[in-house]
C-alpha cells in the first residue's frame, strides 16, 4: 500500500502567495489547504487533522508567532514558519514559540520543499486510521468525514449516491479548487455521453448539492464555483 499524501495547512493573508504555494504543493504530491488568517486556520484546525503548518509570520491580527505558540500547547503538528524578517532575533523568536523551522521571504520553491520534506522525514504521515474524528462546519450544516454523513442540527440531510462521492471529493480538499474535468474522473458513473455532457452533469449535480448545504442556492458561500478553475468546497 502507497505511503497517504501529507496534508498541508497553508497560512498566508496574502492570497497571491498562498495561492502560488497551494499550486505548487500540490503539483508536488501534497494535500493542501489554505488559510487566510489565524482564525480561518484555528477553525480548520479544530476540525481537521494535519501533517504540518505552513505558516506566515506577519498577518494582521494574531500573527504567527502567536498562533505557533497556541498550536504548540495543544499539539505536535510540525510547523515551518514564513517571514520577511530575517534577523537573528525573529528567527529565534519562532524557534522559541515552538515552530521545527523558519524560512525567509523571499525563497526558493525548491527550498521551501526540502525543509518541508526533511521535517515530514523527522515526523511520519499519520495513516488515517490514527486521524481522529473530523467533522466539516458549513454554517447550520456539518460533514462528519468518516461517517460520510451531512447533518443539519440533529437533522441527517438525505444525500444520493452522486452527491455523497462529491461530498467525500470535496471534503478530502477543502479550500482547494475541483475542475468539472476531475469530477466527472472521480465520479463512478456519468450521467451523459460526452466530455461536455458529462460536465454539465456534474453542474446540475453541484446545484441540488448546494440546495442541501447553502442557506442562499443562488449565492453559494460554502459551495463556491472558481471562475477558470471549477468548485471548492469552502467551510468555516
Amino acid at each position: 500500500m502507497s505511503e497517504p499524501q501529507a496534508h498541508l495547512l497553508v497560512v498566508d493573508d496574502d492570497e497571491r502567495i498562498r495561492v502560488l504555494l497551494q499550486k505548487f504543493l500540490i503539483r508536488n504530491g501534497f494535500l493542501v489547504t489554505g488559510a487566510r488568517d489565524a482564525a480561518q486556520a484555528r477553525r480548520l484546525l479544530a476540525g481537521l487533522e494535519f501533517d504540518m503548518i505552513v505558516l506566515d509570520v506577519m498577518m494582521p491580527g494574531e500573527n504567527g508567532i502567536a498562533l505557533t505558540r497556541d498550536c504548540r500547547a495543544k499539539s505536535a503538528v510540525p510547523i515551518l514558519l514564513l517571514t520577511a524578517k530575517g534577523e537573528t532575533a525573529n528567527r529565534i523568536e519562532g524557534l522559541e514559540a515552538g515552530a521545527d523551522d523558519y524560512l525567509v521571504k523571499p525563497f526558493e520553491p525548491k527550498e521551501l520543499l526540502l525543509r518541508i520534506n526533511a521535517i515530514l522525514r523527522r515526523v511520519p504521515v499519520a495513516r488515517p486510521e490514527t486521524v481522529g474524528p473530523k467533522v466539516l462546519h458549513l454554517g447550520e450544516v456539518r460533514y462528519d468525514l468518516e461517517r460520510g454523513e451531512l447533518w443539519r442540527g440533529t437533522e441527517p440531510v438525505r444525500l444520493t449516491a452522486t452527491e455523497a462521492q462529491l461530498m467525500r471529493i470535496f471534503a478530502a480538499r477543502p479550500g482547494e479548487a475541483v475542475s468539472r474535468e476531475k469530477l466527472v474522473g472521480d465520479l463512478d458513473h456519468a450521467e451523459a455521453e460526452g466530455d461536455k455532457g458529462q460536465e454539465r452533469a456534474v453542474d446540475v449535480q453541484i446545484t441540488r448539492l448546494r440546495r442541501k448545504i447553502e442557506a442562499d442556492p443562488k449565492q453559494p458561500r460554502y459551495l463556491q464555483t472558481v471562475r477558470g478553475s471549477g468548485y471548492m468546497l469552502q467551510p468555516d
